[in-house]
């Protein structure tokens, strides 16, 4: 089943059974899927859709500190509980040693020196890791190994 029948489906699940959180982040996740269609005039595959989701997940993670600043810890629990949702829909995550290993890999593979070669590195990482590690964290594990 594809990502974007299965977010049908559990759409109209959530609408069966009252659930509006559910309902809300899978109809707003829809909405984003859409317009990157309309964007790109093509029909997303389900690597692009992992694309999708996982920007929406950076989005909610990089809002909880503002939130946590303004003291509303309701909204914080929302982005949460939304980003819980949305984590159903992506490839299992990897360990952060398995995301380590792969950073050694990735700068072995391209024979990085220093920390100039951040780019290369990164270039070769993203495609393999995308959807299945923060992106956050991966920079960091490069740049610990290039310094």
């Amino acid at each position: 089943m594809s990502l974007k029948v299965r977010l049908m489906e559990d759409m109209k699940s959530a609408l069966k059974n009252n659930d509006t959180l559910r309902r809300s982040t899978i109809t707003m996740v829809r909405a984003a899927i859409l317009q990157k269609e309309k964007d790109e005039r093509k029909e997303l595959n389900d690597d692009d859709i992992i694309g999708v989701i996982s920007r929406e997940v950076k989005q909610r993670r990089d809002a909880i500190p503002e939130f946590e600043k303004g003291n509303r810890p309701d909204l914080v629990d929302k982005l949460n509980s939304e980003i819980n949702i949305l984590m159903e829909y992506l490839p299992q995550q990897l360990t952060e040693n398995e995301v380590d290993a792969m950073v050694l890999e990735a700068i072995s593979e391209v024979n990085a020196s220093g920390i100039k070669d951040m780019g290369k590195v990164m270039g070769v990482l993203m495609p393999r890791l995308k959807g299945r590690a923060d992106g956050k964290l991966v920079n960091q594990l490069v740049r610990k190994h290039l310094q």
